[in-house]
């Protein structure tokens, strides 16, 4: 009978294997991480410190290390790395994998597949620089060029300031980014894959309420749902709909401390509730015109 492990043969093979046969390939990972700041969708970004592209904004990554984590292990280390956080509070995260870019000539330095995740929670800290970059902030995402804009087209310029912290819209020069406002390597397609995927999946998941503390009142669900889409929505509409979703959100029983607009009652209080899935789905007003 067969060992179960393929026996001898099996062994003999292994103890033989050369894996410099074949030619040499890297594995990072890199994270778009959104978060709310003053009402406009940022995202997490690290300023570079050495070739290649020194000096440029780049999502935040780095090398997997081989035969120590895994992929999703190396992806919750550089997050944490950003953004300082702890164990406990990278559990409130939602990470999720958002796909693998692999084009031989993406990284100069080698053939570098990377592995995107996309990241979102409320109140993430400021950023602090880890490893070797340079700074860190969180960057308005309407001032990032998306990949094939023209040069000739500028984004709104960040805010010159701090090495860390957010870097909001003002006049000064654009830190760490060149003439056109992208991103280095291809970070700037996979930030365009991340915004497209966060999108999509508010329409038919909760993930929305990621975006918030453990209460909310429905606008404050409405903002963000606005923010992502960059979209401005029906008060009225948008309120019916969440509530005619099983399981979307469910009542504390409970009001905001603050008084309501123009001295009305106050905002009833709702959290997350235990939908996996949004039926029917809130589509954005574009999709939901082309359905009608």
């Amino acid at each position: 009978m067969a060992e179960p492990d393929g026996g001898q043969a099996e062994r003999d093979f292994l103890a033989g294997y050369d894996p410099r046969a074949f030619d040499p390939i890297a594995v990072t990972v890199d994270v778009v991480a959104l978060t709310l700041r003053a009402g406009r969708l940022h995202v997490l970004a690290v300023e570079r410190g050495g070739p290649p592209f020194a000096g440029r904004w780049a999502l935040p990554g780095g090398f997997v290390r081989a035969g120590r984590e895994s992929l999703d292990e190396a992806a919750a280390r550089e997050l944490a790395e950003e953004t300082g956080l702890d164990a406990a509070a990278l559990d409130r995260v939602h990470l999720e994998q958002l796909g693998s870019y692999g084009g031989p000539r993406r990284d100069p330095r080698m053939h570098v597949v990377s592995v995107a995740y996309l990241a979102f929670a409320p109140g993430l800290p400021d950023a602090q620089a880890g490893g070797d970059a340079a700074g860190a902030g969180w960057l308005p995402v309407e001032a990032i060029s998306p990949p094939g804009q023209p040069d000739h087209v500028r984004p709104r310029p960040f805010e010159q300031g701090r090495r860390t912290g957010t870097y909001g819209g003002g006049t000064g020069r654009r830190p760490g980014t060149d003439s056109a406002g992208r991103l280095a390597f291809d970070h700037g397609l996979i930030l365009a894959d991340g915004l497209e995927r966060a999108r999509a999946k508010i329409e038919y998941t909760p993930l929305a309420t990621a975006f918030l503390g453990e209460t909310f009142t429905i606008t404050e669900l409405r903002e963000v749902y606005e923010t992502v889409w960059g979209a401005e929505l029906h008060a009225g509409n948008f309120h019916r709909k969440v509530l005619s979703v099983p399981g979307f959100v469910e009542s504390t029983g409970e009001t905001e401390s603050r008084p309501g607009s123009r001295g009305g009652p106050r905002a009833r209080l709702y959290r997350a509730g235990d939908a996996r899935l949004l039926h029917p789905a809130l589509l954005r007003p574009d999709r939901e015109a082309g359905v009608r």
